[in-house]
């Protein structure tokens, strides 16, 4: 019967066997007499090595285990046969692999090394392109498949049958640009042309000259900064900034008396205000001085982003329409505003709940104590979205509003680049 190749794994293992060698002689002498020892070296002290024509290598239950599940054994099976491999050589210095793969063998029978129970998958593909060469993954090829607005699980299953489409074609090397070529049309098979060309676009403003700038504005509670933080993980950027952050800067720099309305929140700024109202309502009074300082804030780091041509996604109750002159970008990066809004009060009070409980510091009472201000705010995010014509995103479902922030960005790109999909692959 053929040798079983549970072994494979060592060929993709740099071999250093002359140290290894070495090693070994010494542990066959007393390192002062230079005689063999009178008593075998204690278990837990003692290392077998495992001999072939490539040379010497230890021995690692964890790697047979490893080795066998990917024959398909369940792990408890593997890891009690790597065990009873472990007992079986005992105290030897030195096995050969072939006597080790008949024991595995004799514990489970041929059954599973039999040919149509390989691993289905070679061991390697590399991806090459742009003078580097990088192995191939599923995971990160569906990490880049998110840019679709696809659901993750969608994604996996896309590079899951790219990566099968390759394993039957044998192929371990790919240009970058096919892999791309592979996925658009995966994409399109599967859900729909226009979904394969978000992709394509994303991919091609990864690099652009100009930065992705995403802006998600919204009152307090609404989930904009949760929602960032999904956007910028399914496209890859690597930046994301609250307008939170800025304001906590701006207290350690701005004393109270010299700019009082940044040391409260948003919805309760006003009392730190003088006495004399603004206007008829002291709520948004209190909002607008806050946001007005906090905004020079949102400037420079949307002024830094585009310096260091570095895509970023900037959440905050401070980043409001019309506050920001969005013109003065239209040239320096590709800036994409949205409004994120909770359009049913119930659904504000279940998300301020959940958000006490992961926050000791905010408590669930500050909220709704001041919904009726919050929802104020929120009327007024939602007046200045339809005079700046400014899309709103209900967040209703987080999954939903992740995937529409998606679709939005890259479609919004789209647009402006006018590129056809024969263009990009």
């Amino acid at each position: 019967m053929k040798t079983p190749h549970f072994w494979h794994f060592f060929a993709a293992t740099p071999v250093c066997s002359q140290p290894l060698r070495a090693w070994g002689r010494l542990r066959d002498v007393d390192p002062k007499s230079g005689e063999k020892p009178a008593v075998e070296p204690d278990r837990t002290d003692h290392r077998i090595l495992v001999e072939d024509s490539a040379g010497r290598r230890p021995f690692m239950r964890g790697i047979m285990t490893h080795s066998l599940m990917a024959r398909g054994i369940t792990f408890d099976i593997a890891y009690r046969t790597a065990n009873e491999v472990r007992d079986r050589i005992g105290q030897r210095q030195v096995v050969p692999k072939e006597e080790l793969a008949k024991t595995v063998r004799e514990i489970l029978g041929s059954e599973p090394f039999q040919e149509d129970r390989r691993p289905p998958v070679p061991l390697s593909i590399s991806v090459t392109g742009h003078g580097h060469e990088l192995p191939f993954s599923k995971g990160v090829l569906s990490q880049s498949l998110l840019a679709a607005a696809l659901d993750p699980n969608d994604a996996f299953d896309v590079a899951r049958q790219i990566e099968r489409e390759l394993v039957a074609a044998q192929i371990q090397r790919i240009d970058r640009r096919e892999l791309r070529r592979r996925a658009y049309e995966a994409i399109a098979r599967q859900m729909n042309t226009q979904t394969a060309d978000r992709y394509l676009v994303w991919r091609r403003f990864q690099h652009a000259e100009r930065p992705v700038i995403i802006l998600l504005g919204g009152a307090a509670g609404v989930g904009k900064t949760s929602l960032a933080l999904e956007v910028a993980h399914r496209l890859g950027i690597g930046r994301v900034l609250s307008t939170d952050s800025i304001r906590q800067i701006m207290r350690l720099m701005l004393s109270p008396e010299l700019v009082p309305a940044i040391h409260g929140s948003s919805y309760d700024a006003h009392r730190l205000l003088g006495p004399e109202p603004m206007s008829k309502d002291p709520i948004l009074d209190g909002f607008r001085a806050q946001t007005a300082t906090v905004a020079v804030g949102v400037r420079a780091s949307m002024d830094r982003a585009v310096a260091e041509n570095a895509n970023l996604v900037l959440d905050g109750v401070s980043i409001v329409p019309g506050l920001i002159d969005l013109d003065a970008y239209a040239e320096l990066a590709h800036v994409i505003f949205l409004i994120v809004a909770t359009l049913e009060e119930a659904a504000f009070e279940k998300r301020f709940a959940a958000r006490a409980a992961g926050e000791a510091n905010r408590g669930e009472h500050r909220y709704l104590e001041n919904l009726d201000s919050i929802l104020k705010i929120q009327d007024h995010f939602l007046d200045a979205a339809d005079r700046y014509d400014i899309p709103i995103v209900d967040n209703a479902s987080f999954d939903r509003s992740v995937l529409l922030i998606i679709r939005h960005v890259t479609e919004t790109l789209r647009k402006r680049d006018d590129v056809s999909a024969a263009d990009l692959l």
